[in-house]
């Protein structure tokens, strides 16, 4: 204890010296947080766009349905099943789904794509499919037209108002065929989804597959994707094992590629900025046993044990980098938090590039815990490694060039 002590009064005897090598810290935390903080935030807003307009965060599936993607691998859920998914405390909304294959038929004019029933009023808070309704209008409940994407509507040469027939094979090989108006065409901002095919009400979906009251999936979002695993554990208990339980990495495993993908290039960044942070710590270091290096040496004169000199030194490299690190951290909690309520506007140019992809033009922040507990735990270990310089320096320290410095 006698030793800290010394170390503390050490490190404010020369508040300069103190003060430079602690910031060096401080705005090492600080950057780092604030770099792997906008990294997550950018992934979960892509997650979060991405599974909108797709499959949800979490679907609740027939066993088979994942692996077939067959009419027949459809299920009834129960009203009391689907009252226990809303009562689940991280469940933002739920909406159902049937989805299948057909033919859509225009005069000569032929294509193959996805017919997805959907509940109008429930997807509008779920997948906000009526922003992207180009030409006409969004589907009501009860609706007996269709929303042709917009790929699927210039290879049938139809608008709106037009009649589309589509021929499909029903539930247990019932024969599907059936003629509809299109109500609107879709666009979206990614091009593969406008060759998807197209959305009508669940019910005439239910009718047009012979399908009364079956769906293909049950489509849930949360409030936050970070409570995706707890929900699905959750649900899994509900469901008691009658149905297939999965969340968005099973479902877009090339949104998952993508991202792994990115964090490479990510990790390579903040590497660098380790290094920096490093070589900034390093160097003041450096500058704070340069400076001492005659005190040392009187101090080994007159008597005081190497090992002793060592503790002392690693306890002020220590508590320099646990000042540093607190201090980095108190600072950047606030701002990040902030800034994941007030995300930073981006630039018109570049804003009109995000907008082109479907992304909201800001930069976003993520708050997860190990955005905070990462930085600190490694700009601690790059401080704990330097803080050995010290102890070799002082074991290396001739007397007598240490008097004469």
């Amino acid at each position: 204890m006698n030793e800290l002590s010394m170390a503390w009064k050490n490190l404010w005897r020369n508040k300069r010296r103190t003060i430079i090598t602690v910031a060096s810290i401080f705005f090492g935390v600080v950057l780092s947080t604030v770099m792997s903080s906008l990294q997550d935030g950018t992934y979960s807003n892509m997650i979060k766009m991405s599974v909108k307009l797709s499959s949800g965060y979490i679907q609740v599936q027939h066993p088979k349905f994942h692996e077939k993607k067959s009419i027949n691998t459809i299920f009834s859920p129960t009203d009391t099943f689907i009252s226990s998914i809303e009562e689940v405390k991280t469940v933002k909304t739920i909406t159902k789904r049937l989805e299948s294959f057909a033919l859509f038929s225009s005069e000569a004019n032929t294509r193959g794509g996805a017919v997805i029933g959907i509940e109008p009023s429930k997807d509008k808070e779920t997948s906000n499919i009526q922003h992207w309704v180009s030409e006409g209008t969004f589907l009501e409940k009860g609706d007996t037209g269709i929303l042709l994407t917009k790929n699927t509507a210039k290879n049938l040469k139809v608008g709106v108002k037009d009649t589309v027939v589509l021929i499909s094979q029903g539930y247990h090989g019932v024969s599907a065929a059936a003629k509809y108006p299109v109500k609107g065409i879709i666009t979206f901002s990614t091009p593969q989804m406008n060759n998807l095919g197209a959305f009508v009400d669940l019910k005439l979906a239910q009718q047009f597959f012979s399908a009364e009251d079956k769906i293909s999936s049950i489509m849930i979002m949360v409030d936050d994707y970070n409570s995706v695993p707890s929900t699905v554990q959750q649900i899994k208990d509900l469901s008691d094992n009658q149905y297939n339980v999965l969340d968005w990495k099973e479902i877009n495993p090339e949104i998952v590629q993508f991202i792994e993908s990115d964090k490479s290039g990510g990790l390579v960044m903040i590497g660098v900025l380790y290094i920096v942070i490093g070589f900034g710590i390093f160097g003041t270091i450096i500058m704070m046993v340069a400076e001492r290096k005659r005190e040392l040496g009187v101090m080994i004169s007159i008597g005081m044990q190497r090992m002793r000199l060592y503790t002392i030194l690693f306890y002020e490299t220590i508590l320099i980098g646990i000042i540093g690190v607190v201090a980095g951290f108190l600072v950047s909690v606030p701002v990040i938090f902030l800034f994941r309520k007030n995300p930073i506007k981006l630039p018109p140019e570049l804003a009109e590039t995000y907008a082109q992809y479907g992304f909201e033009p800001y930069f976003f922040f993520g708050t997860t815990p190990s955005v905070f507990m990462n930085q600190i735990f490694i700009v601690f270990l790059i401080t704990l490694m330097i803080s050995l310089y010290p102890i070799l320096k002082v074991r290396k320290l001739k007397i007598t060039e240490a008097l004469r410095s």
